[in-house]
């Protein structure tokens, strides 16, 4: 709707935002950094089909889960829109020894990703998802219970 409707009117820029209070929301947010990085053109479908299966990663759902069986879960879901399984676990997995210098807080193949991430969002004073920014502004009438009809009503009257 937006591409059909505000082509060359604007432009959105989406960045991810990981919800802390929701730990599997790191995981999630890792997987989608993963595709980033093996094939960006499979993100949004990424996107789609892990949303399609979200609730299958909210708290309660992964509760008694590790983490590397988590990621296994979401790297399948990444193939199912062909991105190389195995080629995500290699950025996810977190190895269950210390590495070589002994450090046992060494996050993953995303990790630094990550931190970007994060970094950019506090920069412009994002603290909930979503947030919108309208002009460089933030526009806090928009929240995550946002329709799809109020979307396009907004829009209607926002994009000239």
């Amino acid at each position: 709707m937006i591409a059909q409707n505000y082509e060359g009117k604007l432009q959105v820029i989406f960045r991810q935002h990981i919800q802390p209070w929701h730990p599997s929301s790191t995981l999630t947010h890792e997987a989608a950094a993963a595709v980033l990085k093996i094939a960006p053109s499979k993100f949004w479908e990424f996107s789609a089909a892990l949303f399609s299966q979200q609730s299958d990663f909210f708290d309660v759902s992964v509760i008694n889960e590790t983490r590397n069986k988590t990621y296994e879960r979401l790297a399948r879901i990444a193939a199912t829109v062909g991105v190389d399984e195995y080629e995500m676990l290699d950025l996810l997995r977190v190895s269950e020894k210390a590495d070589g210098d002994g450090q046992l807080n060494i996050g993953n193949n995303v990790t630094n990703d990550i931190k970007l991430m994060i970094k950019s969002n506090r920069v412009v004073g994002v603290h909930v998802s979503p947030t919108v920014f309208f002009n460089g502004i933030e526009e806090p009438n928009i929240s995550s219970s946002f329709t799809a009809t109020q979307w396009e009503q907004w829009l209607a009257v926002n994009v000239a």
